[in-house]
Order: C-alpha cells, then sequence, then structure tokens
C-alpha cells in the first residue's frame, strides 16, 4: 500500500486541465523490434507508476471547485488498449484517436498506453494529459519503462514529487516581501488587461486534427548540426527561422511572422529535476527580419534568442502565475476565442538520450511527440533526433492551417533545408 498523496493544480495545469469537458493530450509513439507479452507491459508500466506518484494520481476538486491531484491508497493501473498491427503508419491514426479521446481523471490516471502488436515488429504508444507533465518528462518515464520492460529487475529509483510552488521557487525568493509585492502587480496588471481584450463570441471552429511525419536521413541531421555551429547558430533557431520564411512563403500577408518557443524550465531551476513529472514551461516568441537574407536572419534571431532568453525568470513568472487563479477563466477565454496572433508552436526536444539496442528488444525510433488542445491556433511543430535521423511531427487543424498549406510548408523547410546546406559546401 502507497502513501496517500496530494498538490493543487497550480496555475498552468489548471489552465490545461480545463473544465474536463475538452481533451489537451500529448502522444509519444515509438518502434520496437521483438516480441512482448502483456503482463511484462503491465509489469514494466506498474514499475513507473511507482516510481511517479502523478502517474497515480486522479483528480479532486475541494469545496472551492479547486482541482487536485490526489493518489489514491490502492493505485489505478495504466489502461493498456492493445490493436492488431496492419501497417508502417498505423500509428498516426492512433495518434489522433488519443488526441481526441478524453481522460476520465476522477475515475483513472491521466496516462494510457496503446500497444499496435505485430509479429517481429510493435508501435506503442504513450497518451497522458498535457497538465500532468511535458515533453522532458516524458521522455524521462519512456526511458524508465524501456529500462524495466528489458530488466524489471533494473533501479529506476522513486521520485521525490514536486508538491507545489515552494518546492520550486527557492523560499528566499519565494518569501521576500519585495519579490511578491512586484508578482502581485503583475498578476493583477495582466488580470485587468485580461479583462479587457476584446475576444469573439466563441472559438474557431477547428474543424479536422491531422499529424504529418517525416525524418531527415543521419547525412543531413550531421550537415544541419554542422551548419548551425559554423555561422553560431543553435539548430532550434535554424529551424524558426525556417519555419517563419516558409510560413510567409505559403501564406503571404495572411503568415503573423511569430513563433512560440517553449524553453524547459529545468535550464532555469534547477530544483525541477529531469525525471520530475512537471508541465510548467516558459515561453519566448522569435520573428524574422524580411529585409534580411536567411543567413543575416539566422545571426539576429540568435541575438534575439539569448536575449529573450537570459530576460526568463521561472521564479517570479510561477509567483506572478500563481497570484491569478482568480483571472483563469478569463484567461482561458481569452486564449480560445481570441484572434490568432502567432503561426506556430515549435518545440525542439533535441537528441533523445535513449539507447537503441537492449538485450530483449531493440528501438527501431522514437517519434516526436505530438500534442493538441483546445487553447487557440492548433499549429505545432515537434522536432526531435534519435539515432542520429531528425523526425519532425507537424500537428494542425484545418480551421486554423489547411491540410494542403501543411504540406507545403513542410516541403519549404525542406527546400530551405537543401538551399541551405548546398550554399555551405559551395562557399
Amino acid at each position: 500500500m502507497n502513501q496517500p498523496i496530494k498538490r493543487r493544480l497550480l496555475f498552468g495545469e489548471r489552465m490545461l486541465l480545463g473544465d474536463g469537458t475538452e481533451p489537451f493530450n500529448a502522444v509519444i509513439p515509438f518502434r520496437l523490434r521483438g516480441t512482448f507479452a502483456l503482463k511484462d507491459i503491465q509489469q514494466a508500466l506498474a514499475q513507473i507508476q511507482q516510481k511517479h506518484p502523478w502517474l497515480r494520481a486522479l483528480i479532486a476538486h475541494d469545496d472551492k471547485n479547486i482541482p487536485w491531484f490526489d493518489v489514491p491508497e490502492n493505485p489505478i493501473s495504466i489502461p493498456v488498449r492493445i490493436i492488431a498491427r496492419k501497417g508502417e503508419d498505423q500509428w498516426q491514426e492512433e495518434s489522433k484517436r488519443e488526441w481526441n479521446t478524453l481522460f476520465d481523471p476522477k475515475k483513472l490516471p491521466l496516462i494510457r498506453f496503446v500497444w499496435i502488436k505485430g509479429e517481429d515488429v510493435s508501435d506503442m504508444l504513450f497518451a497522458f494529459h498535457h497538465c500532468l507533465c511535458d515533453g522532458g518528462s516524458a521522455m524521462a518515464f519512456l526511458y524508465e519503462f524501456l529500462k524495466v520492460l528489458d530488466n524489471p529487475k533494473a533501479d529506476i529509483g522513486i521520485e521525490s514529487p514536486i508538491l507545489g510552488i515552494q518546492d520550486v521557487v527557492p523560499a528566499n525568493i519565494l518569501n521576500s516581501r519585495k519579490k511578491k509585492l512586484k508578482a502581485k502587480f503583475i498578476g493583477r496588471l495582466a488580470a485587468t488587461a485580461i479583462k479587457v481584450i476584446p475576444t469573439g463570441k466563441k472559438s474557431i471552429d477547428r474543424q479536422n486534427d491531422y499529424l504529418i511525419n517525416w525524418k531527415v536521413d543521419e547525412t543531413v541531421s550531421q550537415q544541419l548540426i554542422s551548419y548551425c555551429k559554423a555561422n553560431g547558430a543553435t539548430v532550434n533557431t535554424f529551424l524558426s527561422a525556417a519555419l517563419l520564411q516558409a510560413f510567409k512563403k505559403v501564406k503571404g500577408n495572411g503568415a503573423f511572422n511569430k513563433v512560440s518557443c517553449p524553453v524547459d524550465i529545468r535550464r532555469f531551476a534547477n530544483q525541477v529535476k529531469n525525471d520530475h513529472i512537471f508541465a510548467f514551461g516558459l515561453m519566448i516568441v522569435v520573428s524574422a527580419n524580411e529585409k534580411l537574407s536567411f543567413i543575416e536572419n539566422l545571426h539576429a534571431m540568435q541575438a534575439s534568442v539569448e536575449r529573450k532568453t537570459s530576460k526568463l525568470d521561472p521564479y517570479i513568472t510561477m509567483m506572478v502565475m500563481e497570484s491569478g487563479h482568480d483571472a483563469l477563466n478569463n484567461f482561458t477565454k481569452l486564449l480560445k476565442n481570441g484572434k490568432s496572433s502567432n503561426d506556430c508552436m515549435f518545440s525542439n526536444l533535441g537528441r533523445i538520450q535513449i539507447p537503441h539496442e537492449y538485450k530483449e528488444f531493440s528501438v527501431d525510433t522514437i517519434f516526436s511527440p505530438s500534442v493538441i488542445g483546445p487553447l487557440g491556433n492548433t499549429t505545432t511543430l515537434v522536432v526531435s533526433t534519435y539515432r542520429g535521423k531528425m523526425d519532425f511531427s507537424f500537428v494542425g487543424s484545418e480551421g486554423y492551417l489547411p491540410y494542403t498549406d501543411a504540406l507545403a510548408i513542410r516541403d519549404e523547410i525542406m527546400k530551405i533545408i537543401k538551399t541551405q546546406l548546398e550554399y555551405i559546401a559551395v562557399s
């Protein structure tokens, strides 16, 4: 029997959870070569649940209707759905199905597992509610799952979970009168502004959601990394620049020239460990200067990214948000019904540090995660690199970005990569 653990959801988590009537789900698909027994998969899932209390948590509401993560004494197992594997791209259809399948967090954990079962190749998906954790946390429990699936005796440790803002923000900041006043002031200002920003009566009709996935081979992936190093820019900035240029080419004056990039809080707040189940992220917005060439833009954008990143303050940001719980409904309404002002959310998970060869099986590939939810523009590009190959998952909805435009943007991104790499090869 486990010790009951509970904590109130933070502002960002509550926003992602919503009122429970609309899904906000993330999916991590991966392909394994080997044969598996259901009991071994269930055992591995039980072991990661044993390590991470929030993977066992349900959602309970208190008398003020505020949601809490609540870990029951007798945990409920992660549900497993099994289907026969009929094709290479079936995982994409199942990803879309998982995006749109609600969790029932009063009765079941905020995570589930899909096994697309083949003879010697299986595709598997972790689907989880985005209020539970981010891509970084998910990669940590995927790493642990594979480790204990291969060897049930492997030690993956026990997480000391984050039990509130006090576990992230150092006490000297959290209790500083000056910082508290600053956070409250910014919070009030934002809450007032949110109330007066005009929004539509209803949210945009999303229509059909889609997923476009593609890979870039090892040679091109390596050349791109070398190109970025030679130009003093990150792959992140290069892809942001390519994305902005591609949107401009395809959408013309309909492009916003804005890409939102999440920044991993773990870079700034060392209290949040790599294997913490945690969903709080920071954000910067990047734009391009249309008067500059691609390479000039790359340098200008890299300087801008570094400037904006250096100003990020996770502690004050969290304190501001925690002071604004009463503005949550207005904020959610603004995100849902406000006019879209950015082209895309872009997230690069970088190199996935998960072994490829195990004793009992091998990991053929890990596809980039996908996520979709009801808070405004759903257009999202997630990139990750595994076994030397970059993998792109481009998610969107017809109501925001028509599928044909998304395909054109994909082709344009690849054309920009090719052109820039040829340019460096020649010069």
